[in-house]
């Protein structure tokens, strides 16, 4: 009884994972809206009564879609690095069937109850941590701004997310890769130029500068306003 209980358990989980990868083909092809239960069913040879054995809803299983996409995009043992980010982006660029299906239900997940919000409320924990390694890896303990790592890591992923919005919407006008790397070197201003200050201020003219300041022709030029 067990060996067949195991056996049938196998083969539903195998069912479920030739499903789900006809629905990711099933996306590609016709995008968010035109993925229906229908289409996907079609596609693994069953009615939709009968696909619904495995995934009670739509929801449901585009859920398990981006699980598995989840699973496609991670790399063991090669850790992002910040250079990196923009080249991710212009890969996502290239699946725009599976950004629209993950910003769709970001949107909807918001609501209480809504099957994919414990999905995306523990995929947000999981990017939030990363992008903190990879930024910490990048700046050390402190970013230019004086940000930690974990204060400019939701940031940075807001900055992402937002980008696939506004790119779905009117893609000819955003370029989300580009839109990246513009934010990823706003991230990296700063670095340098405290020790280029701390060097003027050390003796030379920008020390004289400070004594002038306290009286002298420094005093006559703030009364008369030119400074």
């Amino acid at each position: 009884m067990s060996g067949t209980g195991g056996t049938r358990g196998v083969r539903s989980a195998e069912r479920r994972e030739e499903i789900v990868l006809a629905a990711l083909e099933v996306i590609a092809e016709r995008g968010y809206r035109g993925a229906s239960l229908a289409a996907v069913a079609q596609r693994v040879g069953l009615t939709q009564q009968g696909l619904l054995h495995y995934f009670p809803t739509k929801d449901a299983l585009l859920v398990a879609v981006l699980e598995e996409r989840d699973r496609w995009d991670a790399v063991p043992d090669s850790p992002l690095r910040l250079d990196l980010l923009g080249s991710l982006v212009e890969y996502n660029a290239m699946r725009p069937g599976i950004v629209q299906t993950f910003s769709a239900l970001l949107g909807e997940s918001v609501t209480e109850g809504h099957p994919a919000r414990e999905f995306f409320t523990e995929r947000y924990g999981r990017v939030r941590g990363a992008m903190a390694a990879v930024l910490r890896a990048e700046y050390g303990d402190r970013l230019p701004s004086g940000l930690t790592p974990e204060r400019a890591a939701p940031l940075l992923v807001a900055v992402m997310d937002g980008l696939q919005y506004q790119w779905l919407l009117d893609p000819g006008s955003v370029d989300m890769a580009e839109a990246c790397r513009d934010f990823l070197a706003l991230l990296g201003e700063g670095e340098g130029e405290g020790e280029e200050s701390g060097e003027s201020g050390e003796g030379g003219e920008g020390g004289e500068g400070g004594e002038g300041g306290e009286g002298g022709e420094g005093g006559e030029k703030g009364e008369d306003g030119v400074t």
